[in-house]
């Protein structure tokens, strides 16, 4: 059960629950619904920040916003290369390693579609350590989807070429050997 392997009791879960529900609740008004003090929130909350259990994640709602969001996913051989350069992309809002037919799935964003095909182009196809690759346009969101976005990609031209150029902020780790 995901409760016993957090080592969440039920005000706790309560707690989570209702953050989930309304990010914008007071500790006074968790704490009127699930019949606890204030200040018995207010502690269960930092305590659940400070686990790491409950996090607060400013960024873009993309349920809401008309911004294009593609999933990649790929086969390579050295999966550790996609996710430090996931790190670094302004394009790349996550990166994840997946079981199955691929081992890489890569959530970028962009309000331009070309962009999106150009560093999926530069950074993935054709390259000798990526076997397979596939780019899925999200074209419906269920829920509401958080996520921050690096808005330095505007300032980003990639073409299939030369990938962003100088500005790529990967290649730029790369050569000041912080990667």
């Amino acid at each position: 059960m995901i409760s016993e392997k957090l080592k969440l009791d039920d005000i706790d879960r309560k707690i989570i629950t209702l953050v989930q529900e309304d990010p914008n609740l007071t500790h006074t008004e968790i704490a009127e619904r699930i019949d606890r003090s204030q200040p018995t929130v207010g502690m269960r909350i930092r305590k659940l920040e400070k686990s790491g259990v409950l996090q607060f994640q400013p960024g873009i709602n993309f349920k809401k916003v008309e911004l294009f969001l593609a999933m990649v996913e790929l086969n390579t051989k050295d999966p550790d290369i996609i996710m430090e350069m996931a790190r670094y992309c302004p394009f790349m809002l996550n990166a994840f390693r997946v079981s199955g037919v691929h081992n890489i799935c890569v959530l970028l964003a962009s309000s331009d579609m070309h962009k999106l095909e150009n560093v999926v182009n530069y950074h993935f196809r054709g390259k000798p350590d990526i076997n397979r690759v596939s780019m899925e346009i999200i074209t419906d969101i269920a829920n509401d989807l958080i996520m921050p976005i690096d808005f330095d990609s505007e300032d980003h031209n990639p073409t299939i070429e030369e990938g962003c150029g100088e500005k790529c902020k990967y290649l730029i780790a790369k050569r000041e050997g912080r990667i």
